[in-house]
């Protein structure tokens, strides 16, 4: 069925189509074919599909589409409301979704804007003033903005929440509640997530009404288009294999992820330093460092990029051969995710994921999850090529260069001049041995000292 569907059959209009033709795109994917027919008929929807399958265009083709009616050109903002609203958990995914928008918008007067964190609210401020039919934002930017009366949200007739199950990991229920309390009653809302918990459940039931509900995969299933490895692998050994498959391999784009920031850091530096074109993304950096990073990774200039979970929802990245889990999630669903990055649009990719003792739990909870077992490899370690390169010296070694440059401060210490009093060079000798010096009788020419001043009672 799917096979056989083509865009200009699902009632788009010709300015849509043509940006589509733009794009390179003539089928839609499943998810595509079911929700956009279902998104354009008005109703709620509740759609499920995993990551890469086009979720993006599936509502912004037919949030274009519904508001092509009230498009026009003129030049006064009090013409262009918001009429659409697009809530994302990331600045990345923000930006990206923006840019589809943009591109499949191109041939239509209707307007888009982009807002987030981690830059000047002020720089925004202006766009907004000009006026903006479709508006996508991360919900803490969107609130400072409401604060500071620069837009206003009650004209808003379509609401959707992009990957609402992070939004919800990410702790932004409470912004959601707020932001809904300012929306009018009456808007058609779509909700669109990678996976389904009881979480996204109960928020659907609080927002949407009697939604229709699409699943082109199971939930919480992985793309068949994507080859699954474990690598046991001891936590310290990590750094000398991830270096080890770099060096052998012939990707020209990988993507790592691990749990912190700091490790984020600290795996891309030591990789520059073995000749790696790395870069790190993560929420210390900048948005400007965050972009650029992602630019050079895109353009090739980078061919690793190292990123927490805050990047595994917001990459969009054509053609991604490779991710590598440094360290596996501890939420599973997060695991659906990060490999989601590879296989996209129907090509293949490899997800490889090293796995320590301790994180053994977590495969368990991962493979429950998705229910199939990862097939696991060893792989031997070239310690005479990494060694020198990536591990740290034993507790022996460490102990005997620190001696070894303990002697070496010994001999640096410069020799003590001689006094220019002999008394100060004599050896130390005992008290005892003074005192018996200080019994013998002694042949003074000096006057005598009184006792209180430690002289000695002359003999009678």
């Amino acid at each position: 069925m799917t096979e056989t569907v083509k865009f200009d059959s699902l009632g788009l209009a010709p300015e849509l189509l043509k940006a589509l033709t733009d794009s390179g795109y003539t089928t839609p994917t499943p998810i595509q074919a079911q929700a956009i027919p279902l998104a354009l008929a008005g109703g709620d929807l509740m759609a499920g599909a995993q990551t890469g399958t086009g979720k993006t265009a599936a509502f912004a083709l037919p949030l274009l589409q519904k508001l092509l009616p009230f498009a026009n050109n003129g030049a006064s903002p009090a013409k262009h409301p918001v009429r659409a609203l697009i809530l994302t958990p990331t600045r990345e995914l923000a930006i990206q979704v923006e840019e589809s928008v943009k591109a499949y918008a191109k041939h239509t007067p209707l307007r888009s804007l982009v807002v987030f964190g981690g830059v000047d609210i002020k720089t925004q401020t202006p766009h907004l003033k000009t006026g903006i039919e479709v508006l996508v934002a991360t919900p803490g930017r969107l609130l400072d903005h409401i604060e500071q009366k620069t837009l206003q949200l009650n004209q808003v007739q379509i609401l959707v929440l992009d990957e609402a199950d992070r939004m919800l990991d990410m702790g932004f229920m409470p912004d959601l509640k707020r932001i809904l309390a300012l929306l009018p009653k009456q808007r058609q809302n779509l909700m669109f997530s990678a996976t389904f918990s009881n979480d996204i459940k109960k928020l659907a039931d609080d927002f949407l009404t009697n939604p229709q509900l699409i699943e082109v995969a199971r939930s919480n299933a992985t793309n068949d288009n994507v080859t699954q490895k474990v690598y046991p692998v001891a936590q310290s050994d990590k750094e000398a294999l991830l270096i080890q498959l770099l060096k052998n391999s012939d990707s020209k784009q990988v993507l790592i992820f691990t749990k912190t920031k700091i490790t984020a850091s600290r795996l891309s530096r030591s990789l520059e330093r073995v000749g790696i074109a790395a870069d790190a993304i993560h929420g210390d950096k900048s948005q400007q460092e965050r972009i650029k990073a992602l630019d050079a990774f895109k353009a090739g200039t980078a061919t690793v990029l190292v990123a927490t979970d805050v990047a595994a929802r917001g990459l969009d990245i054509d053609q991604l051969p490779m991710v590598i889990n440094y360290e596996i999630p501890s939420a599973p669903e997060d695991y659906v995710h990060r490999i989601g990055r590879t296989g996209r649009a129907g090509a293949l990719g490899v997800a490889i994921s090293f796995v320590s003792p301790e994180e053994d739990k977590y495969l368990v909870e991962i493979e429950k999850l998705i229910k199939r077992q990862i097939s696991k490899e060893i792989i031997e370690i070239d310690r005479s090529s990494t060694r020198a390169r990536t591990s740290k010296p034993s507790h022996a070694q460490a102990s005997q260069s620190a001696g070894n440059q303990d002697a070496s401060a010994t001999k640096r210490i410069p020799a003590k001049k001689r006094s220019s009093d002999p008394w100060f060079d004599k050896p130390y000798e005992a008290v005892v041995a003074q005192q018996k010096v200080a019994d013998k009788p002694r042949l003074s020419s000096k006057a005598p000292v009184a006792a209180l001043l430690g002289g000695l009672v002359a003999n009678k």
